[in-house]
């Protein structure tokens, strides 16, 4: 098995990997830090979400990086303000032992001036997203003529939210770049013909098949009428007391609607779409990562560049047309090699679309019925058992509560 001091690494960074406890590279690190440390290749890497693509460009990166020059050397970029500051969380950790490192994120939500003044402090390594680099350029608040290497993390969400035009003239702006790396989930025309057009004979990396789901997912999907998908959603949730999950609505006005009818029946629920301020959605988010909301409904706008480890269940209250979005969609649970489930709630004329997606994901759906409400209670009831097994009674006390329960079970 094969170790990160094996990968032509400095002793600096592979000291950094073992403080975080990393023990083994993932498969996509294996593949491409190797490569990607030369400086000289054009670089492509198709893996899913959650498979370490930071450590794989991040590392490289870090090592190729001139520490004397503030100059920017080295930029990264991404879809979501999220994932933004997500990667520069880590490359913060990653550089522990690398004094004189300097990384800057710029992103929208955020004051630019600030933004500014980082830059101008120096940075050699850049984190944008698109949007805000784009302005920044505008305003020759950034210099990217020293850019030798550009890092376009989630491609694909890049291109699915509109931004090829920004990515290009990007792109076009970073003249004296040796390396291109590009990593992606999928690989739509639009990103081949973009490679195509900025990167030369580009080293190519797949785990996994493209497009495909990944093998620790159980995908389930649940036939009912369109009038009561709501009340299927809430056996679904009630039948999973354990759940940590996403729920993906197809528009904003049934997110931010089920949100609050969930809200109103007791479930530990917010919504993110496009109408909150950044304010309110650091403020779910928040809330969610740190496990004070169970669930999170979310248009898949709003939810690009989420990346929130441990979920365990994706909930479709309606299925996407698109086969690369339920891949997306799905591909937030089951990571770091945790299973996962991904649910689907639809109506009987949507059955081709599972046909679809199993067609080209290359996965099998099974049929499930929604849960009746014996089996509700049975599953909520040991569920609910099992955690108070977990609190110390050892003075017996506990048997004055069973006359108690008896009645409860009685009215029931």
């Amino acid at each position: 098995m094969t170790v990160f001091s094996e990968l032509g690494l400095s002793e600096e960074l592979i000291k950094a990997t073992e403080a975080l406890g990393f023990k083994n590279p993932t498969t996509i690190q294996e593949k491409a830090i190797p490569v990607l440390i030369s400086g000289t290749k054009d670089f492509i890497g198709l893996a899913q979400t959650g498979t370490g693509k930071t450590a794989a460009f991040g590392l490289p990166l870090l090592q190729l990086i001139d520490r004397q020059s503030r100059n920017a050397q080295a930029l990264i970029v991404c879809p979501t303000r999220e994932l933004c500051l997500q990667i520069v969380t880590e490359m913060e950790h990653f550089k522990k032992y690398l004094p004189g490192v300097h990384i800057t994120a710029v992103y929208g939500g955020a004051s630019i001036g600030m933004q500014i003044k980082d830059l101008r402090r120096g940075s050699q390594i850049v984190v944008a997203t698109p949007g805000r680099l784009i302005d920044l350029i505008e305003r020759k608040a950034i210099d990217l003529q020293q850019i030798h290497y550009v890092v376009l993390d989630e491609a694909d969400e890049m291109l699915n939210m509109g931004f090829q035009e920004d990515i290009e003239f990007i792109l076009q702006n970073t003249p004296k770049r040796e390396s291109t790396w590009l990593f992606s989930a999928t690989m739509p025309t639009e990103i081949r013909k973009v490679s195509k057009r900025y990167m030369k004979e580009p080293f190519e990396v797949t785990v996994g098949k493209v497009n495909t789901g990944n093998k620790n997912i159980d995908h389930q999907f649940y036939v009912v009428n369109a009038h009561h998908r709501y009340e299927a959603l809430k056996r679904l949730i009630d039948f999973n007391p354990g759940i940590y999950g996403i729920i993906f609505t197809r528009t904003k006005l049934d997110a931010q609607e089920i949100a609050e009818k969930l809200t109103r029946e007791g479930y530990d629920i917010d919504a993110l779409h496009g109408d909150l301020t950044q304010p309110q959605r650091d403020k779910v988010m928040g809330q969610f990562r740190d496990k004070s909301l169970q669930l999170l409904i979310a248009t898949d706008v709003a939810a690009r560049g989420i990346d929130v480890q441990g979920i365990t269940h994706v909930i479709n209250y309606e299925l996407p047309d698109d086969v690369e979005v339920y891949t997306h969609r799905s591909g937030r649970t089951g990571r770091a090699g945790n299973t996962g489930i991904c649910m689907s709630i639809l109506h009987a004329r949507e059955m081709y679309k599972i046909r679809l997606i199993e067609k080209t994901m290359q996965v099998q759906f099974h049929k499930l019925d929604i849960p009746a409400g014996k089996d509700v209670c049975r599953k909520q009831f040991f569920h609910h058992m099992e955690r108070l097994q977990q609190v110390d009674i050892s003075d017996g006390s506990y048997e004055t509560y069973l006359p108690m329960l008896t009645e409860k079970f009685a009215e029931m």
